[in-house]
């Protein structure tokens, strides 16, 4: 049975599909999306679909800015756990 090519052309047709009925993924992502975004990356899991979005649509100055604050809320976290542990 010689083959026609048709798992292909089905594939690339579901990838069409899915940006045609995702809106979504065309527009920047928001607050919450980028928090996600950033969490993602401080435990070094996130999806390709994510990445993309967030490169092709997400603007830096949001994600360093998120990440920034998320850091420090991390730092604080961190220094006021030791600070309750040592006080004992």
């Amino acid at each position: 049975m010689p083959y026609t090519g048709r798992a292909q052309l089905k594939g690339s047709e579901m990838s069409n599909q899915d940006s045609d009925n995702n809106p979504s993924s065309e527009q920047a992502p928001n607050l919450l999306q980028v928090i996600g975004s950033v969490l993602a990356a401080f435990f070094g899991v996130q999806s390709k679909k994510n990445k993309e979005r967030d490169f092709q649509h997400g603007n830096h100055r949001v994600f360093i800015a998120v990440g920034l604050v998320m850091t420090l809320v991390f730092l604080l976290s961190v220094f006021t756990v030791v600070q309750l542990v040592l006080a004992d």
